[in-house]
């Protein structure tokens, strides 16, 4: 039986992100002809403080099973951890400074999250830039006219930490060296429980994987990666 090249992937945003942080992703694994979608999740029409982790795992098994396979699922921080949730849909798992399930999410940085919370609102160039420290003045403009409001209970309800079984196909997981958000040691370690791949990069910052000036680098072995499955 001759295996097929995964050709297609689902791309999932952070959280207070949309489809727009994949933009460098989506232009590199279009040159190695990987078909890419990368929704923005939606909040419930209750509204943001309605809206549950299941919620966005519903819109993310509906946007992976819409696309035939072989089908690659990659996912960044709390995109990360909805991927790893509808794992069993994927043919391929990419995974980018991860939020973890249990019981590595008791060892994330304790915060306290409000029903809504409010990155949208309270946005400002200055902290964008300091969000994304190996960013280009380009790319935090960019950010910050972008980023939106979060709902606090998917956030909560992912902080607490999930119980998911480890994923039965390929994964990749990436983890930036100075990742203050899911400090790398960590996602080392779900990697090595799970018998993943492990991506150690030098971007610094939860999100430089996919906005930082070595973003087209990461995103280039993610596919060469992917081409090897």
């Amino acid at each position: 039986m001759t295996s097929r090249a995964i050709r297609r992937a689902v791309l999932v945003h952070g959280a207070g992100g949309g489809g727009w942080e994949w933009n460098v992703w989506r232009r590199v694994f279009a040159a190695v002809a990987v078909d890419v979608h990368a929704p923005d999740l939606q909040p419930v029409a209750a509204g943001l403080a309605a809206t549950g982790f299941d919620d966005y795992a519903a819109q993310v098994r509906a946007a992976l099973e819409a696309v035939p396979g072989p089908r690659a699922l990659v996912g960044a921080s709390l995109g990360g951890l909805l991927a790893l949730a509808c794992a069993d849909a994927a043919d391929a798992l990419v995974l980018v400074n991860p939020l973890p399930p249990a019981p590595w999410a008791d060892r994330l940085p304790a915060r306290d999250w409000p029903d809504s919370v409010p990155w949208r609102r309270n946005a400002r160039l200055a902290s964008t830039r300091r969000a994304l420290p190996d960013s280009d003045d380009a790319t935090a403009l960019f950010a910050f006219r972008r980023w939106r409001d979060e709902s606090g209970a998917v956030l909560r309800h992912a902080h607490a930490g999930l119980v998911l079984d480890a994923p039965a196909c390929p994964t990749l997981c990436i983890a930036s060296s100075q990742d203050e958000d899911v400090p790398p040691d960590l996602t080392a370690e779900l990697a090595r429980a799970w018998d993943a791949d492990l991506l150690r990069v030098a971007s610094t910052g939860h999100v430089g994987p996919l906005l930082g000036r070595d973003a087209a680098a990461v995103a280039m072995q993610a596919a060469a990666w992917l081409s090897a499955r």
